[in-house]
């Protein structure tokens, strides 16, 4: 059985590169890939160059776990370092927001993601891919999350089409 899942892509080196490189390549293991609007946001936790963020959204039949690993494997392809502080350059971060209905926090997996709720580059085009979606644990949709948390968006600044390949939703 497959399931949809909200995949946070972001990059804050050579991003514009490294997030095309990790959307081809979720179009090319997943089905039905659509993205969210792509944003730039300042770097949070730390000085460093600005992102470049979006939300994909994929149907995997691959477990939570599966998926995790498969993004991981994608990051390292990309040189991402895992032994550097969290809050620090990212050649490639892609995290799973949400799968399916699932609720879960074991084998260092939080479902939905927390920074759902305290991140408006995770956010907002969270709630743009899927305003309507009801997020599971908590029973509102994405957008009434988005209009209660109240988050800071003036940092976000909207980017044109250039980093949407022209098949994606």
């Amino acid at each position: 059985m497959s399931e949809v899942a909200f995949l946070g892509i972001g990059s804050n080196v050579a991003p514009e590169r490294h997030v095309m490189v990790a959307i081809e390549r979720l179009g090319e293991a997943f089905d039905d890939l659509s993205l969210s609007p792509v944003y730039r946001s300042r770097a949070v936790g730390f000085d460093g160059d600005d992102f470049i963020n979006l939300v994909a959204s994929i149907r995997t039949s691959l477990s939570p776990l599966a998926l995790r690993d498969w993004l991981r494997a994608l990051e390292d392809e990309h040189g991402r370092q895992r032994d550097v502080p969290k809050f620090s350059d990212r050649v490639l971060d892609v995290d799973i927001l949400l799968y399916g209905d699932r609720v879960q926090d074991d084998d260092g997996l939080q479902l939905p993601r927390p920074e759902i709720f305290h991140f408006a580059h995770v956010l907002r085009p969270l709630a743009e891919l899927a305003p309507d979606r009801v997020c599971p644990g908590d029973g509102r949709t994405l957008e009434r999350i988005r209009q209660d948390a109240g988050l800071d968006e003036s940092g976000l600044v909207l980017l044109d089409d250039t980093l949407r390949p022209a098949a994606s939703g």
